[in-house]
């Protein structure tokens, strides 16, 4: 699982930082597949880890089937993990297809982009997310990934937050923030991410707040793959079925709802729950009410905030569901636009995040804060994985150091 050059101690606390030279600004690429499961995007950033961002080219990689099957296959296993020491042949056979995966997405974005990064950050696959328990599970062989580009790759960017009792979740606001003040955004700021779970970071001059409102694509994206289509295309089938507003209110009463930010979901958190209410519906009609369930549980969330945003951005793959949008919109009662409408990007800014927070990571930087996961105190976080070449120069200049 990656050569360990910042293992962290039983307060989530690395203690060593990171012995490898990265020039700064860094040319970084960021890898994600978030909760959705649709696919890798790969995107770039020149950036210093602060106010530096020169935001680059992006692709996106779809999972094969067999690859998307074989993470669903281990989910179970990995939440019955009681620490993530334990392995078992779904979760190896997992880890190998998102490392495969993972790893062609990279090679192709190189070879189209030609671009040659200092450093990778990657997130990896969540196959399971118990903060309550003190346990996230990302899979993917860094280590691996490394040796194959010949570049340092950092990784498992949620451990230590979760081990120091924060939420390990969401961690982008740090780089929505860096994002809003150079764009000059007029605050309060608020930025929805729309992956499997809907997350939103709202940006006050020195409030940083952010948590996950509840879910986004996840549970319809689950409905639709049993007529055999991975998503709901632009939002066509919601918007041919009628919201049951009275399903609709009993969705909105999980006990999730109740509980104070910041706050985290797994993907699969409303997955019974929700076929229990919705199981008696027309399809189109579940799909309506379960893209209501999306839009009304994040303007719940919104409603929290003390001062109404001036400046309202979405992001993420559910931004291209139109019917979504929409929704969004009407029961937020405030103009939302994309980010591509703002300038920056809709499919590639958590990738992009991720870049900008290696470059964190490597230089010890905080990135995870009280507001965004609940953590005691600002904190850093991540796990570099070097080359073989590079983990020799290291383990040479700690032999003899530099006088």
């Amino acid at each position: 699982m990656g050569f360990p050059y910042a293992p962290y101690d039983e307060d989530g606390n690395t203690v060593l930082r990171h012995p490898v030279h990265v020039p700064i600004p860094a040319s970084v690429i960021g890898v994600i597949s978030g909760t959705s499961m649709d696919g890798v995007d790969v995107a770039h950033l020149m950036t210093d880890g602060e106010a530096h961002i020169e935001r680059g080219p992006g692709i996106s990689h779809p999972y094969s089937a067999a690859q998307r099957e074989a993470i669903r296959a281990a989910m179970g296993d990995a939440m019955a993990a009681p620490d993530g020491a334990s392995r078992t042949p779904l979760l190896d056979e997992a880890e190998r297809a998102v490392t495969e995966a993972h790893c062609e997405a990279i090679a192709r974005f190189i070879e189209q982009t030609g671009i040659a990064p200092d450093l990778i950050g990657w997130h990896g696959q969540t196959v399971a997310h118990a903060p309550e328990r003190r346990f996230t599970m990302q899979i993917g062989d860094a280590a691996l990934m490394a040796s194959h580009f010949d570049v340092p790759v950092i990784s498992d960017f949620r451990t230590a937050d979760v081990l120091a009792g924060g939420q390990g979740a969401p961690l982008v606001p740090a780089y929505h923030r860096a994002l809003a003040r150079q764009a000059h955004l007029a605050e309060p700021v608020l930025v929805i991410n729309l992956g499997g779970v809907a997350n939103v970071t709202f940006i006050d001059h020195d409030a940083l707040v952010a948590f996950d409102t509840g879910p986004a694509s996840a549970l319809i994206d689950d409905e639709m793959a049993t007529t055999g289509a991975a998503f709901d295309a632009e939002g066509a089938t919601a918007a041919s079925g009628t919201v049951d507003e009275a399903v609709l209110m009993e969705l909105m009463r999980h006990r999730y709802f109740a509980e104070p930010a910041p706050k985290s979901l797994d993907r699969d958190a409303f997955r019974a729950f929700a076929a229990g209410l919705v199981g008696t519906l027309g399809f189109a009609d579940r799909i309506a009410t379960l893209t209501a369930f999306t839009a009304e549980s994040l303007a719940a969330g919104v409603r929290l905030f003390a001062r109404r945003p001036q400046t309202v951005i979405a992001a993420g793959g559910g931004t291209h569901n139109r019917t979504m949008m929409r929704m969004i919109e009407e029961r937020l009662g405030v103009p939302v636009r994309t980010a591509d409408e703002t300038g920056f990007s809709s499919d590639f800014m958590e990738a992009e995040a991720f870049a900008y927070l290696a470059v964190r990571s490597h230089l010890g930087l905080t990135y995870t804060y009280p507001g965004t996961t609940g953590v005691a105190a600002p904190h850093t976080g991540g796990q570099l994985s070097l080359p073989p070449d590079h983990r020799e120069a290291a383990s040479a200049e700690e032999a003899h150091p530099p006088h």
